[in-house]
Order: C-alpha cells, then sequence, then structure tokens
C-alpha cells in the first residue's frame, strides 16, 4: 500500500459500506452547560467511544477489508504511538491476520498493553534516534507483511472518511446547515477524510486542531508549505505528534479546510475534565484538542462540531485532568 493519490468519494461510500455492521455509529453530543462555558453550541463527536477507544478502528478496518486474502494471511504491519496500533490490532484479530506493531517505547502503558491484548506482536523503538517508517519499510519487506500506515493510505484515509459521513447525517438530523468542524489532527488523516466527506456540504467548514509546539499542521497551512515540527514529543496529546503533515493529506488540507487551531497541554486536560463532567465521556489528551479549541477559542462561529477522537488514556493522566475541575 504506497499509492500517493487522495480517496474519490467512491472510495469513501465503499469503505463506509465496508465498515457498516462492523463499525459504531458514534454519538454526537451536545450539553448546555458546555455551550455556556464556551459562549456558542457545541456539539461532540463521540469517537471516543468506536471499538478500540478511537477513530482509527475506521480506517484499519477499511484498508485490512480492501487486501487480498493472501495478503491478510501473510500479515500486517504498521508503526503508532497506540491508537492506530490498537485498531489495526483488533481489525486484523477478527479478519484472522497476523499483525505487528511498532510502538515507541514511551507510549502510554495502556496503549501498548492493550495492543498485545488484542494479539498483536508489538516491537518497541526510540522515537527520538529511531525512525518508525524505515523500521516499517524494513520489516514489511524481511517478513513479507503488508505495511498498513496510519494516515497517508488512501484506504485509512477512506476509512476515517465515514466518520465525517456521520457528521453529514447528523447535522442534518439536529438542523445544523452552518459550522465549523474541528478535527483533533496529527498526521491528518482524519482531518482529510472528514474534510472529503463534507465537501458536498460548503456549510461545513473543517479546522485542525493540534497541541502547541506540535502544530505543524496550521503552521504549515498559514505558510503555504510542509513544515516540521522541531522535535519529535514533549507533549501529552501523544496520539497526534507527528513530524509533519502527510504528503496525501495535506494537500487536501490546503484545498478543503480553515486555519488551524492551537490549544496548550492545560486546556486540552481541562477540556478533558468538562467533557467527563457534562456529557461522561472519557476523552485522552489528543483526543480533546478539538473540544479545546471549541471552548476556549473566540474566532469561531456560533455553532460547532468538535471530534472527541480518542478515549485511551491512562488513570494518572485522567485523575491529573479531572483534578483541574
Amino acid at each position: 500500500m504506497n499509492d500517493l493519490s487522495p480517496p474519490t468519494y467512491a472510495m469513501i461510500k465503499a469503505a463506509a459500506q465496508r465498515l457498516n455492521g462492523h463499525a459504531r455509529r458514534t454519538p454526537l453530543l451536545n450539553a448546555p452547560l458546555l455551550d455556556r462555558i464556551a459562549g456558542r453550541r457545541v456539539y461532540v463527536k463521540a469517537e471516543c467511544l468506536q471499538w478500540t477507544g478511537s477513530f482509527k478502528f475506521r480506517g484499519a478496518w477499511s484498508a485490512l477489508t480492501a487486501l487480498p486474502e493472501e495478503a491478510r494471511r501473510q500479515g500486517v504491519i504498521a508503526f503508532s504511538s497506540g491508537n492506530h496500533a490498537q485498531g489495526v490490532a483488533h481489525a486484523a484479530a477478527l479478519l484472522g491476520a497476523p499483525a505487528v506493531i511498532i510502538m515507541p517505547h514511551d507510549a502510554p502503558a495502556v496503549k501498548i498493553a492493550n495492543t498485545r491484548a488484542y494479539g498483536a506482536e508489538v516491537i518497541t523503538y526510540d522515537r527520538l534516534t529511531e525512525d518508525r517508517e524505515a523500521l516499517g519499510l524494513a520489516l514489511s519487506q524481511s517478513r513479507g507483511l503488508t505495511l498498513i500506515r496510519p494516515y497517508d493510505e488512501p484506504l485509512v484515509i477512506a476509512g476515517q472518511a465515514s466518520a465525517g459521513l456521520e457528521i453529514a447525517e447528523q447535522a442534518e438530523e439536529a438542523g445544523i446547515t452552518a459550522a465549523d468542524v474541528i478535527t483533533c489532527c496529527g498526521g491528518g488523516g482524519l482531518t482529510a477524510g472528514i474534510a472529503l466527506a463534507l465537501e458536498p456540504h460548503p456549510g461545513l467548514r473543517v479546522r485542525p486542531a493540534e497541541p502547541a509546539g506540535f502544530d505543524d499542521t496550521a503552521r504549515s497551512l498559514a505558510a503555504g508549505r510542509v513544515l516540521r515540527n522541531a522535535t519529535a514529543s514533549g507533549s501529552i496529546c501523544d496520539a497526534i505528534v507527528t513530524p509533519e503533515p502527510g504528503k496525501i493529506t495535506f494537500p487536501i488540507l490546503q484545498r478543503l479546510c480553515g486555519p488551524g487551531l492551537v490549544v496548550s497541554d492545560e486546556e486540552a486536560l481541562r477540556a478533558m475534565a468538562l467533557a467527563f463532567t457534562h456529557l461522561r465521556l472519557v476523552v485522552e489528551p489528543g483526543g480533546a484538542v478539538a473540544l479545546a479549541a471549541a471552548l476556549f477559542r473566540q474566532d469561531l462561529p456560533e455553532t460547532v462540531i468538535c471530534t472527541a477522537s480518542g478515549g485511551n488514556v491512562d488513570p494518572e493522566t485522567f485523575r491529573k485532568a479531572l483534578g483541574l475541575t
């Protein structure tokens, strides 16, 4: 899987069909007290309730179910800090495919443990001194495994786009015709997928949200070219810390997205606490940055929809977040 062409709308619809009956149709939630805090209507697409605790199951299932049976039997490999890892591991287990996952050694322990629990072989690496993509390519070639990239893969993006199709349907059901749709953004797979899915709905403008210091997408969109982050770690929002926007995803974001939004780690933690208090959702830091932007940024319209993209948080970090209420 190394096609750099963006997914077509037909691919997105086909992925959604393959996901039907396998992925959850996650709810679009609203709480009046969150609206009061934000000063606007805030709707939350609760992908933290998806299988494996994040939207990543969508892209993993889309990619694996599109593989020829022989390739699935041979096995797949992925690199991830945790959510793509769990999505691929679970999808592979359901389909009877072996899975090898390359994870940073400092990934949250709960994510490493869950990936192993889904039946995958986990290989750890040092994200400061080793290149995960080079490791993935080498292992895929030596073992004959199909590499499933976390965001620069058309079939993965098409799977993530199914969340955007649901947002369009749920917005119509709620009578929402105009809103900023804020997405938690790392490499841009979810953001690009949702933007493509919402392209037929011009009133719903997608905007990526990122943690401060790791806002490569926001800076790249402003500069009109790809810019890298200065460092590979240092934010609690581990799920969305990537070196730079993807080769497939960035042109999609340039064409379809509004300006990026940036939040602090503390704002992400506060958003986690508020999501639990008012929606009873458990959200991890990287999965809370879109809600943080919706709650704490002023340059937004009267209605926003934001993704709560993952809920795989370790107890210590969750306790820290709840302590900010």
